[in-house]
């Protein structure tokens, strides 16, 4: 809907073998995944636990099969969006640097929602699990919001009869929080974690250095060391190299983003710059309201609501672990680096519409989260949105976007990168990729984390 190397340091032999070796894997693990999901849901409550892992989903339910009343279904709607947009507040509030640590809070708040709620339970049992799960993860997570969180518990709980389903429900739900918060503690996802010092290589053609306009330090260069939630090494799926400096590919790239990316561009057109302002905003707050809407179309029993914000973050922290394991493997150098410093038309004054990132170019973060986005969406709830959905972005006062189709947020996100100035047009479709692949890898072993 819009307008459209050679490195300091060589590659190792194993880049090019492994870059083979993932592109076999991409088909592998795609047919696997299709399998898994047109099968595992059947085939879920027959199975034993897997082994090696803490938590097996022991309710066995088909979360296609919801038929509930239009009532029950409203109602649970309503509770789940309500449980939403307080984890939402609750992110907000604790104002954590670095996307990745805000999406482990919605990981590990809704992965203990998730597995407290059986909907094969009586209604109050499932009130009191799902909102007890939320409120004690989010507490531990966060106990600067316990009051709220608190408060907003107490509401809950006082819609719900009293009784044994209640009284169970509620221990339930303590215990799942209890687990989950055990099973993650010291993942590598804090903030001092993620962002350990690091220092750029030499200066040399093809290699990272720190950008304007601040060269402030790196961000991200304790994120490759983090653990996942389903890879079984956090390099599994790491792309192949950027191209060479001299490739035909890299020049071309190069030149987009020299004529299109510039601050004061006299190609880019008004259309593109309003693009690239509105998918500047933070990815995990655009699909936030992405996955918000699909909540409030969807009319599904929280047992489906909480398995798919749970799995969503989830496999979104394992995409942002194998791309920033791709960053600082390649350390390749950013766009205003290579047009300033570099041998083909050096400008020393070139400055991008937007400011850099402060991590290594390739590839792209944006841009594995909206493939990752993109794949998981469509897995888990269809083909294409249930209804159009409209989503706004402070970096784009007053601008909406309404998406009837998964891609189009995904193509938006990688034309806007190279409008922003910050990104190569190949680190944004291998970012893409990636982020497809990561989601591919997990939907089928979901399982494993008693989804």
């Amino acid at each position: 809907m819009y307008a459209r190397q050679s490195h300091l340091h060589a590659v190792k032999p194993r880049a090019r073998t492994r870059h083979t070796l993932v592109l076999i894997a991409r088909a592998a693990l795609l047919l696997a995944s299709l399998a898994a999901l047109l099968f595992v849901p059947d085939a879920r409550a027959h199975r034993g636990p897997a082994p090696g892992h803490a938590h097996e989903h022991r309710h066995g339910h088909d979360h296609g099969r919801w038929r509930g009343h239009d009532a029950a279904a409203s109602d649970q709607t309503a509770l789940g969006l309500q449980w939403y947009d307080l984890t939402r507040a609750t992110v907000a509030a604790v104002a954590q640097p670095e996307q990745v640590t805000q999406n482990r809070i919605w990981a590990v708040s809704w992965l203990a929602a998730a597995r407290a709620v059986d909907e094969h339970h009586a209604p109050a049992f499932q009130t009191a699990a799902f909102a007890t799960a939320l409120h004690d993860a989010l507490v531990a997570l966060v106990p600067a919001q316990a009051p709220q969180l608190d408060a907003a518990l107490a509401a809950t709980l006082a819609t719900v009869p009293d009784g044994s389903a209640k009284t169970h429900g509620i221990a339930t739900g303590r215990h799942e929080a209890a687990v989950v918060l055990a099973e993650r503690a010291g993942d590598g996802l804090d903030t001092a974690s993620v962002n350990v010092p690091w220092t750029p290589p030499a200066a040399a053609p093809g290699v990272y250095q720190l950008t304007p306009p601040t060269f402030g330090p790196v961000v991200r260069a304790g994120l490759p060391s983090a653990r996942s939630f389903l890879l079984h090494a956090n390099d599994e799926l790491r792309p192949g190299p950027p191209p060479s400096l001299t490739s035909k590919r890299y020049l071309r790239a190069l030149a987009e983003i020299r004529a299109l990316g510039s601050a004061t561009s006299s190609t880019r057109t008004p259309g593109q710059t309003e693009v690239a302002n509105f998918v500047a905003q933070a990815s995990i707050d655009a699909y936030a309201q992405i996955l918000r809407a699909s909540i409030a179309d969807a009319h599904r029993p929280l047992a489906w609501q909480a398995r798919l914000v749970a799995a969503f973050n989830a496999i979104q922290i394992d995409q942002q672990i194998a791309i920033a394991d791709a960053k600082y493997t390649y350390v390749f150098w950013r766009p205003v680096t290579a047009i300033r410093t570099g041998t083909v038309d050096p400008d020393p004054t070139w400055t991008p519409l937007l400011a850099t990132p402060r991590h290594p170019e390739y590839p792209s973060g944006h841009a594995g989260y909206a493939g990752t986005a993109e794949a998981v969406l469509r897995a888990l709830i269809g083909p294409r949105p249930i209804k159009p959905i409209a989503v706004t972005s402070p970096t784009a006062p007053g601008v909406t976007h309404t998406y009837a189709r998964w891609s189009t947020p995904t193509q938006e996100t990688v034309d806007g990168r190279v409008w922003e100035g910050v990104h190569f047009r190949f680190s944004d479709e291998t970012a893409v990729q990636v982020g497809k692949d990561v989601a591919h890898h997990d939907l089928p072993r979901l399982r494993r984390l008693g989804l």
